[in-house]
């Protein structure tokens, strides 16, 4: 098989009212794709797409724009293996604001392991309130807890109960 780093590539272009598709399909049938809006908010396009290995480079591409979508991907709104974004949405997750995947972070994060600054919740989570398995923050609920309030197996701090009971309405 010819070495596809060593030649030019030709791309299959298409030109859409909305953005521009840049494809290409290799000898084994797996395909490389990229999507890049025409709109464009802070000299950002608003959607970008990646997708496969660029045959130019031979590595993923990193989609950047405000909606970003790929294996890698760094935006406003991000969704990829590796996202990071305001709101970020991937196995690792690194959100400012909201993060939900595998390994995530925000003011809300939710995950496997959520490390969040206001509400985490998942299997080991922080933040000032916690819904977890396990759970570290100053209102906890978990089976396992540690914190200044904590309702979990062991004992129920009635500041805690409060807190979430009131969560509910009840």
């Amino acid at each position: 098989m010819d070495n596809l780093l060593l030649k030019d590539v030709e791309y299959q272009i298409e030109e859409t009212p909305r953005g521009v598709w840049r494809r290409f399909l290799y000898p084994d049938r797996s395909l490389f794709e990229e999507f890049t809006s025409h709109a464009r908010l802070f000299g950002m396009p608003l959607v970008h797409l990646t997708r496969g290995i660029d045959p130019t480079t031979g590595k993923r591409l990193t989609a950047r724009g405000v909606i970003a979508i790929g294996c890698k991907a760094i935006g406003v709104v991000a969704i990829g293996q590796l996202a990071v974004g305001l709101i970020a949405i991937g196995q690792l997750a690194v959100g400012v604001l909201f993060g939900i995947g595998q390994a995530t972070t925000g003011v809300v994060a939710i995950g496997q392991l959520a490390l969040a600054a206001l509400a985490g919740f998942g299997q080991a989570a922080t933040g000032y309130m916690v819904i977890a398995q396990f759970g570290l923050g100053n209102y906890v609920l978990a089976q396992f807890g540690l914190g200044e309030h904590v309702w979990d197996t062991l004992a129920a701090d009635p500041a805690a109960e409060d807190f979430f009971r009131s969560l509910l309405g009840t």
